[in-house]
């Protein structure tokens, strides 16, 4: 190996952890600018305002909001260098396993710029919005196999059926418990703008759906660690999972009966990403030889 690629492959695991941190962190900056009702801060997109890429005096929202949808703005460009040394490294490392990963992660944030402009253009619907949020759930589950893989390739396991089952339905629940929590964010109080229309959905129900799913999911998670054939370093992340979504289950409890203040609502966003890492990172135990991301 070159002097040249063996530095690109020391640069990956700097790299692919600052890639997943920004990926997360602007899912909780994203939701910065909902809870602060900045969303159409910038109402136009590309441009902040009509003529200007920045934000201007004597706009409609303000100059509090404009800055803060701006700076959100601002992050995926941050966003876009970090995958772009992120691919240069995988490249001169010549680490073809890795290829595929980070060229999606580059072509993603750029489909999330898209995203987020017709988010602003369609006034903030509240499908669009969840839309914005769930492609930002595949780049973090992408970025999180990038970080795990960034020593060595993984090798599939010849996985025993029972955890492999196990594994699927958790993963799979643990995605539909995040769709329902963007159903009650489309449903509920905090658009991003007074003037949003909300999902025609009862929130209660909504609610009710989302916390019923995440009651399945904490079964599921107990006999998925109780099982013979799940291996050791699954049942540490699991163990771990149970934690963090009883936190997560806790936050979303007092939230509710609190009347969803801000503060709770943004670490209920963080809480969100960090168990969806955590799940993945699960599946991952489970589908390959991975290296251990909790290191």
């Amino acid at each position: 190996m070159s002097t040249s690629a063996r530095f690109s492959a020391r640069i990956l695991a700097p790299a692919t952890a600052i890639l997943l941190f920004l990926q997360g962190f602007i899912v909780v900056t994203g939701g910065a600018v909902r809870l602060t009702g900045s969303g159409l801060g910038c109402p136009t997109w590309p441009e902040c305002t009509e003529g200007s890429y920045t934000p201007v005096d004597g706009q409609i929202e303000g100059q509090f909001h404009s800055w803060i949808e701006f700076a959100n703005r601002l992050l995926t460009f941050v966003l876009v260098l970090a995958a772009l040394v992120t691919l240069i490294a995988v490249v001169r490392a010549g680490r073809r396993d890795l290829r595929v990963l980070a060229v999606g992660q580059f072509l993603g944030i750029f489909g999330q710029g898209v995203l987020g402009g017709i988010t602003v253009l369609t006034d903030l619907n509240p499908l669009t919005v969840a839309a914005h949020f769930l492609l930002s759930t595949i780049l973090i589950a992408a970025a999180t196999s990038l970080f795990t893989r960034r020593h060595q390739p993984a090798r599939k396991k010849e996985s025993q059926r029972t955890p492999d089952i196990f594994s699927r339905l958790h993963l799979s629940l643990t995605a539909i418990v995040i769709i329902l929590g963007t159903l009650v964010t489309g449903a509920g109080p905090h658009a991003g703008d007074l003037d949003t229309p909300r999902l025609d959905l009862r929130i209660q129900s909504v609610t009710l759906a989302h916390g019923v799913a995440v009651a399945i999911l904490l079964v599921l998670t107990l006999f998925f660690f109780l099982s013979p054939l799940t291996e050791e370093i699954t049942k540490k992340r699991l163990a771990l999972f149970a934690l963090l979504t009883f936190a997560q289950g806790a936050v979303g409890l007092i939230q509710y009966i609190q009347g969803v203040p801000e503060l709770l609502v943004a670490a209920h966003i963080l809480g969100s990403v960090i168990i969806w890492i955590s799940a993945w990172s699960i599946w991952l135990s489970v589908q390959r030889e991975e290296m251990d991301i909790m290191k």
